[in-house]
């Protein structure tokens, strides 16, 4: 009975264990598990860093912030909105608008100032980071500022990025892809206590055909730019799923709250702004939301 009894111990040891690994893993790869535990950010302790590009540093929606002033950082970004909920004994916000994956290891010369590389403020005091990056690989606002036009039913944009059987969003979205990954990667490396967050993209675009000519672009090309941007989210969910960190999903609660929407409703602001903000970009609500989202995901209301 003794040998049948430890037998019976171990199995359940093993389970519980197995249980506990399970719900490491699965905040590790991207669910909304709570953290594993281990140091803790908030009350006064630990130090929260946020990396990212303008989405992030969300411009024009609050006080600018932090220098260089180029990177135009508000008060009222998310990252912002969670350090104030979490109180970590150290803040640093050094997400610049423009910032592509290469500006988290390189300096970013900005049209005032230089940013360092961001990488530089995350050290191994660190507790947690958010990264919110990608955006400008793929060059979205780029491209989206030469799709207008007069005529609703057609795709310039659309035609002209997949012209040849060769789409070129699509392919950028791949390239970047690996440069997410080694990034996550260098981050542990320099922060192994610290809880990392990637941070996706909120919903812009409407489901159907826009509003044009509020929106003046193509139906053809809202849907070619919306399976985009949902492209860009699978794969920044995917590198936090492959390389241990938590993906904080924007792009479900902000649906609705579309470019389209009314201007008391909206999270990303249009062509031309109802609201402080840069055209596509978060508004105070967008980035409200955008730090609801990640407090979320930390499981805290």
């Amino acid at each position: 009975m003794a040998k049948k009894s430890g037998g019976g111990g171990c199995l359940v040891l093993v389970l519980v264990v197995g249980l506990l690994a399970f719900g490491y893993y699965k905040w590790q790869h991207g669910s909304s598990s709570a953290p594993p535990e281990g140091v803790d950010t908030g009350g006064g302790s630990g130090r929260y860093v946020a990396l990212g590009d303008s989405y992030t540093s969300s411009p024009r929606t609050g006080r600018r912030v932090g220098t260089p002033a180029g990177c135009e950082r508000s008060d009222d970004n998310y990252p912002h909105l969670v350090s104030a909920k979490l109180k970590p004994a150290q803040f640093a916000d050094v997400s610049c608008s423009g910032a592509t994956t290469d500006h988290l290891s390189q300096a970013q010369k900005t049209g005032n100032g230089t940013n360092p590389p961001q990488l530089d403020a995350v050290t191994a005091e660190t507790t947690l980071v958010t990264v919110g990056i990608g955006g400008n690989d793929v060059g979205f606002t780029a491209y989206a500022s030469s799709c207008a036009t007069t005529h609703q039913d057609t795709a310039p944009c659309r035609d002209r990025l997949t012209a040849g059987g060769h789409d070129q969003l699509a392919e950028r979205i791949d390239t970047t892809a690996p440069k997410v990954g080694a990034l996550l990667d260098r981050i542990h490396e320099r922060a192994p206590k610290a809880k990392v967050v990637v941070v996706g993209y909120p919903t812009v675009l409407p489901d159907g055909a826009g509003c044009w000519p509020s929106l003046p672009f193509g139906a053809g090309d809202i849907d070619y730019f919306r399976g985009a941007l949902g492209k860009l989210n699978k794969m920044l969910e995917d590198q936090a799923d492959a390389h241990r960190a938590g993906y904080a999903d924007t792009a479900a609660p902000g649906k609705g709250h579309d470019v389209c929407a009314a201007p008391d409703k909206r999270w990303v602001e249009g062509l031309l702004p109802a609201a402080p903000g840069l055209p596509f970009h978060p508004n105070t609500r967008g980035e409200q939301g955008m730090a609801d989202a990640v407090l979320a995901i930390l499981k805290l209301p």
